[in-house]
């Protein structure tokens, strides 16, 4: 059947008719897809959407078809194809960055950790003792005092003050080193 007579079954209402002769190009444009990189389920798709703008555009009464119904489908297909490339691409570019950047962030922290691990181990036996006391046995300073044998609280509290500081200092050169590389 020509496209002449395909148009007519449209215009007579034997849209069935007319469909099953047009499903008889599908093979040659499930090709394309495939050569295009798509699966057979995107190349029938594209098929059945670009038979639905054929159809939509069949039913204006100013629409003229002039090319061949081949000719047609193809150019439909090959536009609505790049179109879902463009939107898959840019889900998978979003979906990418999201990751990116958690995986950025993760980095980031573990090298902060690790800095902060490194500045600990580098304080004297006694300040690494003092904080250890206080952070993870969350001993008092009035304990501490005790325990590490400062005359008062007061004395105890200075000595993590200037601990801390030391950790901080270390840690912040540190990190001034590695941000030069």
């Amino acid at each position: 059947m020509n496209d002449q007579k395909i148009l007519l079954c449209f215009k007579n209402g034997q849209r069935e008719k007319a469909f099953a002769k047009l499903y008889q190009l599908y093979p040659k444009i499930e090709s394309i897809i495939l050569s295009k990189g798509g699966q057979k389920q995107d190349a029938l798709d594209v098929f059945q959407e670009s038979l639905i703008i054929l159809y939509r555009n069949l039913e204006k009464s100013d629409f003229t078809l002039t090319s061949s119904f081949y000719t047609y489908l193809y150019s439909v297909s090959r536009f609505i194809w790049s179109d879902m490339q463009k939107k898959e691409l840019k889900i998978v570019s979003n979906q990418l960055n999201g990751n990116e950047k958690t995986i950025i962030e993760t980095i980031q922290e573990e090298e902060q950790f690790k800095l902060a691990e490194h500045a600990f181990f580098e304080l004297g036996e006694r300040c690494k003792e003092l904080l250890q006391l206080f952070y993870h046995q969350r001993m008092s300073f009035k304990d501490i005092s005790i325990v590490m044998g400062f005359s008062s609280e007061k004395i105890a509290k200075n000595q993590k003050y200037k601990c801390l500081s030391k950790a901080r200092a270390i840690y912040h050169t540190q990190q001034q080193e590695t941000d030069q590389y």
